[in-house]
């Protein structure tokens, strides 16, 4: 295998996943908001490892920092510190397409005719396309490829008065999925889309409000967690602490995003009054009902397959071992071996205990499967550490469709699931068998109905209508390199 194949087959690894989108937060009025915003960014950092920003304002100025990279390679002490003012906000952001750069950093930071304002998105805007070429008709002038910047320039050229009804009035131009954070030298706004598809959860910290991704951000900074923000809702935050809610969507209907439970979000969070932790480990139990096997061990693909394996290891009275070790220090840049090792990519970041695993029959629980081609390299790498039998359980129903608000996938003929039945898919694979959550048993052990969720990547049911599903690539990224916020 030449070097330019590895590095073909590392980063066709590193793309055999659903990635997560981006992840925000915001302080408003507090003497420490310019730590806060990088403290709450930390623990928001699974959410997008390749760039992040932060704004801040003291009431008349704003100040920003933005880099490539994760948060504690973007920011230094002094770099905080030049960050003055009692109000921020930052954001974490995984790019879909394209190469990453720093002109799509968020959040944004603009002067307009009514002051200064900085924005930040979680999500997709499905009809950017669209709504950009109307505005570049106008006169307007774009300095990014992200959808952000077309919320603000619709948000400038609103007729509307105050800042939460420009907001308003720009959103009801949206469709798609979004959580999206505002700053002004007065104020803080937050607003999520009619279907709640992307989080967002309001706190409060020493008499200050903050707002974020997830819950996991509230705890690190010591803030408590108040409530979800509503879907269609928008929050609008003053100096003088006063919080108001508005909601411009005229039939809001929630429809949270299911995979956030799955995988995308952290365990330790809590999602629409959901322990993240506690409905993978439900998950694991699920499958264990719906799919028994006989077998010696059970082991996770780590990390998000850990709860669900161990649900799965109590429920079926299997000893539950860490049989695959991960490694926590790896990028997405190393230096290739000259000589050919099979399954590098994966080794790289995974190694099957041999001892443990040597003659015995195991249940591989993971996620799930995109493409195939990891499931594929992890099951032959536990073949060759002497499994004498290999059972994959997914602790997601089979992932058949696309994603078009706000999650990296491909296109949906590429998907796995879409092209193989069960059978096929096992073979393909190489296990002895392979079995996936229900939707029944995914929202059993949510503790949720699925009328309220988003489950188009397994149904094919998208909450807002799609017009081209060929391809998300080109669908949602066609000006340019343009990826979502």
């Amino acid at each position: 295998m030449s070097q330019h194949d590895k590095y073909q087959e590392s980063e066709a690894l590193e793309d055999d996943h659903f990635r997560d989108e981006c992840g925000v937060f915001g302080v408003l009025d507090h003497g420490e908001a310019a730590n806060l915003t990088y403290l709450g960014l930390y623990a928001l950092q699974h959410r997008g490892q390749e760039s992040t920003g932060i704004v801040s304002t003291d009431g008349k100025n704003f100040n920003n920092h933005r880099g490539m990279g994760l948060v504690s390679d973007v920011y230094t002490k002094e770099d905080i510190v030049r960050l003055e003012g009692r109000s921020a906000i930052g954001h974490v952001r995984y790019s879909t397409s394209g190469d990453s750069g720093l002109r799509n950093c968020q959040p944004f930071m603009y002067e307009y005719a009514h002051g200064g304002i900085s924005m930040c998105h979680n999500g997709n805007i499905v009809n950017a396309d669209e709504l950009r070429k109307e505005l570049e008709k106008s006169g307007s002038i774009f300095q990014s490829t992200s959808d952000t910047e077309v919320i603000i320039h619709l948000l400038a050229k609103s007729p509307k008065t105050t800042t939460h009804e420009r907001l308003a009035d720009a959103a009801l131009r949206l469709k798609g999925g979004f959580s999206v954070l505002v700053l002004t030298e007065t104020r803080l706004l937050g607003l999520r889309d009619p279907n709640a598809i992307r989080p967002l959860v309001l706190g409060k910290l020493d008499g200050s409000w903050v707002m974020a991704s997830e819950t996991c951000a509230f705890d690190l900074v010591g803030a408590d967690y108040v409530r979800d923000i509503e879907p269609g809702e928008l929050v609008e935050i003053t100096l003088d602490g006063n919080i108001t809610s508005y909601f411009p969507f005229p039939d809001p209907s929630p429809r949270f995003c299911v995979f956030e439970y799955v995988y995308f979000a952290r365990p330790d969070s809590n999602l629409e009054g959901v322990n993240v932790y506690q409905a993978r480990y439900n998950i694991g139990v699920e499958l264990a009902k719906e799919s028994p096997v006989e077998a010696d061990l059970v082991i996770p693909v780590p990390d998000s397959g850990v709860p669900p394996a161990m649900g799965f290891a109590l429920e079926a009275g299997i000893p539950f071992q860490m049989g695959l070790i991960r490694n926590h220090y790896v990028g997405r840049t190393f230096i290739e071996p000259k000589q050919s090792i099979r399954n590098f990519g994966v080794k790289l970041k995974l190694n099957p205990n041999r001892d443990m695993i040597n003659g015995k029959r195991v249940v591989l629980v993971d996620d799930s499967i995109v493409r195939g081609t990891t499931s594929r390299k992890i099951v032959e790498m536990v073949r060759a550490a002497g499994a004498a039998e290999i059972h994959m359980r997914i602790s997601s129903p089979p992932t058949k469709n696309s994603c078009y608000y706000g999650i990296n996938t491909p296109d949906s003929e590429e998907l796995m699931a879409n092209r193989m039945d069960l059978d096929a898919m096992c073979k393909a694979i190489g296990a002895d068998s392979l079995a996936f959550v229900s939707n029944d048993g995914l929202y059993r052990a949510v503790g949720k109905p699925r009328s309220s969720h988003c489950d188009a990547c397994f149904t094919g049911d998208y909450p807002v209508p799609i017009e081209e599903r060929k391809s998300p690539q080109m669908s949602l990224l066609r000006f340019f390199d343009r990826r979502p916020s």
